[in-house]
């Protein structure tokens, strides 16, 4: 999802140097990442009244703003520091929201686990489909999808925001431990305890769905 850091580090190194076109290619190379992650995180029972791609140009807007503060204390990756300001105008999105709307939006269709990423949801039913997971493992690919999908809407927030840093935002157990303040062993247990969570949830399932 993220853009090789190695070709990021030259493009700063330019803007360093005052190249102002290296500042539009470094917006371009990240363009991709930010709206993919700015569909995936917003809420879609808001998207009819805030546009993703509003969003992004905030995210862009404020990047730019503060670019040279950054590059003077880098205290991340770039792409973990544009990730945040993505984050916040997120929440600063829904908080707007709900402050300004007529209606609620708990009235309207509920948020889902990113849609079109069968691959990401996949990738984490391999790691729990066993034995005790037979009908599930039998399944289609998109039932099996459908059902990791769900199971992670109905994790808690921390539960469910490791998952899709780590599973659908391809992010690191390093890279999580720098984006949320920890350590990489506490970033870790986090994320195991999601994941045991989420099987629990799912062989719960599974056993009502055989009775």
């Amino acid at each position: 999802m993220w853009p090789e850091s190695e070709k990021t580090e030259e493009l700063l190194g330019a803007v360093r140097e005052g190249n102002a076109e290296a500042v539009n290619k470094l917006i371009d190379r990240h363009r991709d990442a930010i709206l993919r992650l700015v569909r995936m995180r917003l809420d879609r029972r808001i998207q009819p009244r805030v546009g993703v791609s509003d969003v992004v140009q905030d995210v862009f807007i404020e990047a730019n703003r503060r670019l040279q503060k950054y590059l003077q204390d880098p205290v991340m990756p770039f792409h973990l520091w544009l990730r945040q300001i993505a984050k916040d105008r997120i929440i600063d999105a829904h908080r707007r929201h709900r402050v300004s709307a007529k209606r609620s939006v708990d009235r309207e269709q509920p948020a889902h686990v990113p849609a079109n990423m069968d691959h990401s949801s996949l990738a984490i039913a391999n790691q729990l489909v066993d034995g005790e997971i037979t009908p599930m493992a039998a399944a289609t690919q998109r039932e099996l999808a459908s059902r990791v999908e769900q199971t992670i809407t109905e994790l808690p927030e921390q539960d469910r925001d490791i998952l899709l840093m780590r599973h659908y935002e391809f992010l690191s157990n390093q890279e999580v431990a720098e984006a949320l303040g920890l350590s990489q062993p506490a970033a870790s247990m986090r994320y195991l305890r999601a994941i045991r969570r989420m099987r629990e949830l799912l062989l719960a399932d599974n056993q009502e769905d055989s009775l």
